[in-house]
């Protein structure tokens, strides 16, 4: 008789989770006008943004497309700091769903990946140099990285502190953005006080970024296979 209430609570998580995953692929389509109704909000763009950047990251919904657009409507300064700060709440609220609330529809989702099995050994030996590492160089999808840490030993303080480690990918995406942004003005006619020059230094700053991003990711790539045996 014990069991019932057992099974029922894990049905229960099992099927949130499913519909979190099915409203983030639903969703998906509709990041981009989100992301120009945003622009239009003013002073309550970036509030807006960041509330919805944390939804997406709990609903899976990739955050790539967000990211880019940060670029495009807040400049690189700004969007950096807005992606970075919603990318780790969004992160953070993810790994609690993950250890508290939906613990057994996880366990599911990752029982197959070996990976998974000696991060997990990992993170119990070195526990936030390794979800750092994960930061950097993610063998994980971003969105179920964050669910998947949750049930590891790893405290909840150092994975927030990990998430230092998602500042390179963010600044290369945010970056990309707002070239992409800058371009597509150019390329609308809309009427730029911006030369060639500075064109230059945008194109060479990504270069340079993707470079760094590029070494920093393999470097973490070696670090964690090394850790980890997988």
């Amino acid at each position: 008789m014990r069991r019932a209430p057992r099974i029922a609570r894990l049905v229960v998580a099992f099927a949130a989770l499913a519909a979190l995953i099915l409203l983030g692929r639903q969703a998906g389509r509709y990041v981009l006008g989100f992301a120009a109704w945003v622009q239009g909000l003013g002073a309550w763009g970036p509030v807006v943004f960041i509330a919805g950047y944390v939804l997406a990251t709990v609903a899976f919904v990739p955050g790539v497309v967000l990211t880019l657009a940060a670029g495009v409507i807040f400049g690189l300064v700004r969007g950096v700091v807005y992606v970075f700060v919603a990318a780790t709440l969004g992160a953070s609220a993810a790994f609690l769903v993950g250890r508290y609330l939906a613990r057994a529809a996880v366990e599911r989702r990752i029982a197959a990946n070996p990976r998974f099995a000696a991060i997990d050994r990992a993170v119990g030996a070195e526990g936030w140099k390794i979800v750092f590492l994960l930061r950097l160089s993610p063998v994980f999808p971003f969105n179920l990285l964050n669910y998947a840490l949750g049930l590891t030993r790893v405290r909840f303080a150092d994975f927030f502190l990990a998430s230092v480690g998602m500042l390179p990918g963010t600044v290369l995406y945010v970056y990309s953005g707002k070239l992409i942004g800058d371009v597509t003005e150019l390329a609308g006619g809309v009427p730029v006080a911006k030369g060639p020059g500075y064109y230059a230094i945008v194109v060479l700053g990504l270069a340079a970024t993707v470079a760094v991003t590029t070494v920093v990711t393999r470097t973490a790539r070696r670090a964690l296979r090394e850790a980890t045996g997988a």
